[in-house]
């Protein structure tokens, strides 16, 4: 009988001890999870910023290419932030916008 108790305890043990190993092993797409949230905690971005980050990183999308922008572009986003810093709307943005985007031109 307790040769019965003790074969049915260490069976148990190898099943707990298999199904704890198969927990372990990750799907790529768990992976990719994995890597993706440690560099955006690494980074510490937050907010719609993480999601985006999150979105462009799960797609395989390279944070290098985000970078890659056009002098075009670079100057747009400057222009566009100080045309939010200055609270303009309307047509008094897009004059500032317009006389913006042709003094470095």
């Amino acid at each position: 009988m307790k040769l019965a108790i003790l074969g049915a305890f260490v069976f148990g043990l190898c099943c707990v001890s298999t199904a704890g190993a198969a927990d372990q092993t990750l799907t790529p797409q768990q992976q990719r999870m994995r890597d993706c949230n440690a560099q955006a905690t690494a980074k510490t971005i937050k907010g719609d910023e993480r999601k985006t980050y999150m979105s462009a990183c799960l797609k395989g999308q390279d944070a290098a290419k985000e970078k890659g922008v056009t002098p075009q572009q670079q100057k747009m986003r400057e222009c566009n932030a100080k045309a939010t810093e200055q609270s303009l709307k309307g047509d008094d943005r897009k004059k500032f916008m317009s006389a913006c985007l042709k003094k470095s031109a």
